[in-house]
């Protein structure tokens, strides 16, 4: 059965293809047919979707979740998980290996995926680990995640101990065309710290992660880059040395990207002091020099892409002391409204440059050469905007099986008011709603 929906009187934003203009959508049987200009007839057949006011822009991908399927259902699952992305305008999720049993060999990598679609709401594509158990000590099956259908691999929070198994990584995954993705940070110097090693951590008692402990790794993998040529990812980066070694890696044409977590530019150590577990994360809430780096790497293009590093936390866990609590809090869904509120409303950076941030790039440095873009016969993968939008987060509501979130009861303005996988309607936002006409051919679908 054909299936035909209009995306009418939007403004569609498309970094890829430089269109940043007025038009109408048409997707069908999953994919994008074209652009036509606002007015033109609707098609035979479609229904329609009023998009005045809204913009349109490639379905949005987020480069590093943690959805703890199989092994820590408690926290979170695929599907709910999938769940909390469509409600946070993701279309596309990146499933990060440290589930139990880890994902390092392709019959994890299979159940991810059979579970996402399952689910069949975004659209889940699992990291492999880089070393078997995420042990550091021997390489990973590849080859197998690869052909089962990992995208990239990374050890994640237990990042790659040594150079010179980095090395024998990178060269590894080179020849499968896989990125290298690298939480940066040099155990010995991190030292069990619980937070950032600066004012706050004196003044509260508490052990601080010094930003070398970052630093030394981001500029280790950004020298291994050059020997290898691996394409190199730097998870979450949250501080001004490693931002400044992304940069210096650029300039030289290495092959090395970052992305930066809405909390790291959002939140400073400050937020600590009332020993709230949901200020809580690794890397740490950094200081406001931080802080004010990851902005600038934000608005210059060092940093290129926007992920939530969403980490579900039983509640049970998140209430023992500070030193004893998990490290991690959701983010799925306050991402893009963190993002509209401190980035896009305050001049930093461009509604462009954020769907550039969230689709365009991720979609890039993953060679996902089928998402990222609304060009023609491409996935109909879509997320759509009312940047005007006021809402709270009410965590209570939340579709993430877990609440660990220190923006309960935030006020944002800018939403995804819609998300579309696959050409499908998955997510309508709750407070936006106002009429839903019956789904048949010629309906105007209101918000």
């Amino acid at each position: 059965m054909t299936m035909k929906l209009l995306i009418a009187n939007g403004y569609v934003i498309d970094p890829a293809q430089g269109t940043n203009t007025g038009r109408n959508l048409l997707l069908e049987n999953g994919r994008v047919v074209g652009l036509s200009s606002h007015g033109d007839a609707v098609p035979e057949g479609a229904e329609v979707f009023d998009a005045t006011g809204l913009i349109v822009a490639p379905g949005f991908i987020d480069m590093h979740v943690h959805l703890r399927e199989p092994g820590h259902e408690y926290k979170e699952t695929i599907a709910s998980g999938a769940a909390a992305a469509v409600a946070g305008g993701f279309t596309t999720v990146c499933a990060m290996p440290n589930t139990n049993p880890i994902n390092d060999n392709a019959a994890v990598t299979r159940f991810v995926i059979e579970q996402a679609e399952r689910a069949g709401l975004a659209s889940v594509l699992p990291i492999g680990a880089i070393t078997k158990n995420s042990a550091g000590t021997e390489l990973a099956e590849m080859g197998e995640m690869k052909d089962a259908g990992i995208i990239a691999v990374s050890d994640d929070g237990r990042p790659v101990p040594t150079a010179g198994m980095m090395r024998r990584a990178m060269e590894y995954a080179r020849g499968f065309d896989l990125p290298v993705i690298d939480h940066c940070e040099d155990k010995s110097l991190a030292g069990g710290g619980v937070m950032h090693e600066g004012h706050w951590s004196l003044v509260l008692g508490m052990r601080g992660m010094p930003a070398a402990a970052e630093e030394v790794d981001a500029e280790r993998n950004c020298l291994l880059a050059g020997l290898t040529g691996a394409r190199v990812h730097l998870a979450h980066v949250s501080t001004r040395g490693a931002i400044e070694a992304v940069r210096r890696a650029k300039e030289k044409g290495l092959p090395v990207t970052c992305e930066a977590a809405p909390h790291h530019w959002s939140l400073t150590d400050e937020a600590v002091q009332d020993y709230d577990t949901n200020t809580k994360m690794s890397p740490p809430l950094r200081s406001q020099d931080h802080l004010d780096a990851i902005v600038e790497g934000l608005r210059d293009g060092t940093i290129d892409a926007i992920a939530s590093d969403h980490a579900p936390h039983h509640a049970d866990e998140k209430a023992l002391e500070y030193d004893e609590a998990p490290f991690g809090i959701v983010g799925l869904e306050t991402a893009l409204g963190l993002a509209m509120e401190r980035l896009v409303n305050q001049g930093v950076i461009s509604l462009e440059r954020l769907v550039e941030l969230c689709a365009t790039n991720p979609a890039r440095i993953l060679h996902l050469e089928d998402r990222g873009t609304l060009r023609e016969g491409t996935r109909a993968d879509l997320t759509i905007l009312d940047p005007e939008m006021t809402w709270r987060f009410d965590a209570s509501r939340s579709k993430s099986k877990s609440r660990n979130t220190p923006f309960d009861g935030h006020t944002f303005r800018g939403a995804a008011v819609a998300t579309i996988v696959g050409g499908r309607i998955v997510h309508l936002h709750p407070d936006y709603i106002r009429v839903i006409e019956p789904k048949r051919p010629g309906t105007m679908v209101s918000l």
